[in-house]
């Protein structure tokens, strides 16, 4: 049974529910195609997380978005 755990950031910048519904049906049809997994048993959870929670570099995603701004 293949996981796949996809990180993105949230908020404003978080993709809508097509966006999501089309990440989960490309991930499922990826791991089909390549791996011949079972798309029945394919599991793939979108994680959002706040832009305050997600640092690069020393500095959370909204320094980094403010200083680039």
């Amino acid at each position: 049974m293949p996981y796949v755990n996809i990180k993105v950031t949230g908020g404003a910048e978080a993709p809508t529910p097509e966006q999501k519904s089309e990440l989960i049906r490309g991930v499922t049809d990826l791991l089909v195609r390549v791996l011949n997994k079972n798309p029945a048993t394919t599991v793939v959870i979108i994680d959002e997380v706040d832009m305050d929670n997600w640092g690069v570099g020393g500095k959370t995603t909204t320094q980094r978005r403010q200083e680039a701004g």
